[in-house]
Protein backbone atom coordinates (compact mmCIF):
# COMPACT_ATOMS: atom_id res chain seq x y z
CA UNK A 1 0.00 0.00 0.00
CA UNK A 2 1.47 3.58 -1.44
CA UNK A 3 2.57 5.31 1.96
CA UNK A 4 1.34 9.13 1.63
CA UNK A 5 4.03 11.72 1.19
CA UNK A 6 5.02 13.70 4.24
CA UNK A 7 5.06 17.05 1.92
CA UNK A 8 2.44 16.94 -0.23
CA UNK A 9 0.13 13.95 0.77
CA UNK A 10 0.73 12.07 -2.67
CA UNK A 11 0.01 8.50 -3.01
CA UNK A 12 2.57 7.45 -5.35
CA UNK A 13 4.18 4.08 -5.97
CA UNK A 14 4.18 1.41 -3.28
CA UNK A 15 8.32 0.88 -3.13
CA UNK A 16 8.39 4.76 -4.35
CA UNK A 17 11.92 6.52 -2.25
CA UNK A 18 10.86 9.59 -3.42
CA UNK A 19 7.72 11.35 -3.48
CA UNK A 20 7.13 11.66 -7.63
CA UNK A 21 5.02 14.58 -6.91
CA UNK A 22 7.17 16.79 -5.05
CA UNK A 23 10.59 15.14 -4.39
CA UNK A 24 10.02 14.52 -0.69
CA UNK A 25 11.88 11.50 0.60
CA UNK A 26 8.96 8.89 1.64
CA UNK A 27 10.33 7.33 5.04
CA UNK A 28 10.80 3.48 5.68
CA UNK A 29 8.10 1.71 7.19
CA UNK A 30 9.61 1.51 10.64
CA UNK A 31 10.71 5.09 10.68
CA UNK A 32 8.59 8.01 12.65
CA UNK A 33 6.28 9.98 10.06
CA UNK A 34 5.38 12.97 12.53
CA UNK A 35 5.63 16.59 11.00
CA UNK A 36 8.64 18.55 11.27
CA UNK A 37 8.82 20.14 14.61
CA UNK A 38 8.60 24.34 13.39
CA UNK A 39 12.15 25.88 14.95
CA UNK A 40 10.20 28.52 16.33
CA UNK A 41 13.05 29.10 18.79
CA UNK A 42 15.56 30.39 15.82
CA UNK A 43 16.41 34.11 16.82
CA UNK A 44 15.26 35.22 13.05
CA UNK A 45 14.96 39.02 14.71
CA UNK A 46 19.11 38.73 15.29
CA UNK A 47 19.59 37.38 11.81
CA UNK A 48 17.64 39.96 10.17
CA UNK A 49 19.62 42.46 12.48
CA UNK A 50 23.21 41.42 10.90
CA UNK A 51 21.72 42.08 7.17
CA UNK A 52 21.05 45.63 5.58
CA UNK A 53 17.49 46.59 5.90
CA UNK A 54 16.01 45.95 2.52
CA UNK A 55 18.46 42.46 2.32
CA UNK A 56 15.84 39.35 2.12
CA UNK A 57 17.72 36.29 4.13
CA UNK A 58 16.66 32.45 4.21
CA UNK A 59 16.67 30.28 6.86
CA UNK A 60 16.47 26.66 6.70
CA UNK A 61 13.97 25.18 8.83
CA UNK A 62 13.71 21.87 7.68
CA UNK A 63 15.89 19.38 5.77
CA UNK A 64 19.86 18.42 6.20
CA UNK A 65 20.38 21.77 6.99
CA UNK A 66 18.15 23.00 9.43
CA UNK A 67 18.92 26.10 11.33
CA UNK A 68 21.58 27.35 8.55
CA UNK A 69 21.11 30.82 7.49
CA UNK A 70 21.66 32.62 3.87
CA UNK A 71 22.10 36.54 3.07
CA UNK A 72 20.78 37.47 -0.02
CA UNK A 73 23.03 40.39 -0.51
CA UNK A 74 23.58 39.58 -4.57
CA UNK A 75 21.58 40.65 -7.52
CA UNK A 76 21.43 36.67 -8.29
CA UNK A 77 21.71 33.96 -6.11
CA UNK A 78 21.90 30.48 -7.43
CA UNK A 79 20.52 27.62 -5.54
CA UNK A 80 21.45 23.98 -5.66
CA UNK A 81 23.66 21.18 -6.00
CA UNK A 82 26.46 22.35 -7.79
CA UNK A 83 29.37 22.88 -5.96
CA UNK A 84 29.53 26.42 -7.62
CA UNK A 85 26.12 27.48 -6.47
CA UNK A 86 26.06 30.37 -4.00
CA UNK A 87 23.67 28.16 -1.77
CA UNK A 88 24.56 24.89 -1.90
CA UNK A 89 21.84 22.04 -0.91
CA UNK A 90 23.74 18.99 -1.45
CA UNK A 91 20.82 16.11 -1.44
CA UNK A 92 19.44 13.76 -4.75
CA UNK A 93 16.51 15.36 -4.14
CA UNK A 94 17.76 19.03 -5.41
CA UNK A 95 19.07 19.85 -9.29
CA UNK A 96 22.82 20.61 -9.78
CA UNK A 97 21.10 24.10 -10.69
CA UNK A 98 17.79 24.44 -9.11
CA UNK A 99 16.77 28.10 -8.95
CA UNK A 100 18.01 31.38 -8.87
CA UNK A 101 16.99 34.43 -6.65
CA UNK A 102 16.62 37.60 -8.02
CA UNK A 103 17.70 40.73 -6.66
CA UNK A 104 15.28 43.26 -8.31
CA UNK A 105 15.22 46.89 -6.78
CA UNK A 106 13.79 45.63 -3.34
CA UNK A 107 11.95 42.80 -4.68
CA UNK A 108 13.60 38.81 -4.86
CA UNK A 109 11.69 36.84 -7.18
CA UNK A 110 12.55 33.41 -7.19
CA UNK A 111 12.84 31.34 -10.74
CA UNK A 112 12.70 27.39 -11.02
CA UNK A 113 15.89 26.87 -13.65
CA UNK A 114 15.14 23.76 -14.98
CA UNK A 115 15.27 21.25 -11.61
CA UNK A 116 13.54 17.55 -11.94
CA UNK A 117 11.37 17.24 -8.43
CA UNK A 118 9.82 21.11 -8.95
CA UNK A 119 10.18 24.31 -6.70
CA UNK A 120 7.56 25.01 -4.55
CA UNK A 121 6.25 28.33 -2.75
CA UNK A 122 3.87 28.39 -0.05
CA UNK A 123 2.46 25.13 -0.90
CA UNK A 124 2.03 25.25 -4.30
CA UNK A 125 4.48 24.63 -7.70
CA UNK A 126 5.95 27.32 -9.18
CA UNK A 127 8.35 28.58 -12.08
CA UNK A 128 8.71 31.43 -10.81
CA UNK A 129 7.34 33.76 -7.64
CA UNK A 130 7.89 37.24 -6.05
CA UNK A 131 8.84 36.36 -2.56
CA UNK A 132 7.37 37.87 0.83
CA UNK A 133 8.33 37.89 3.87
CA UNK A 134 7.47 34.53 5.91
CA UNK A 135 6.91 32.72 2.52
CA UNK A 136 7.94 29.17 2.67
CA UNK A 137 10.25 27.52 -0.36
CA UNK A 138 10.42 23.98 -0.89
CA UNK A 139 13.58 22.83 -2.75
CA UNK A 140 13.52 18.70 -2.57
CA UNK A 141 13.62 17.94 0.97
CA UNK A 142 14.49 21.51 2.20
CA UNK A 143 12.07 23.85 3.54
CA UNK A 144 13.44 27.56 3.45
CA UNK A 145 11.44 30.28 4.86
CA UNK A 146 12.12 33.82 3.36
CA UNK A 147 12.35 37.37 5.54
CA UNK A 148 13.08 40.27 3.75
CA UNK A 149 16.04 42.30 5.91
CA UNK A 150 14.40 43.97 8.95
CA UNK A 151 10.70 44.25 8.07
CA UNK A 152 8.48 43.38 10.92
Amino acid sequence: MAVPCPGCGHAGADDARFCDACGTRIPEADEPTGPFEPLEDLPHRADRDRFPADCGLFVVESGPKAGSRYGLEAALTTVGRHGDADILLDDVTVSRRHVEVERVGDRYVVRDVGSLNGTWLNGARIEDGELHDGDELRIGRFKLVFFHGTAA
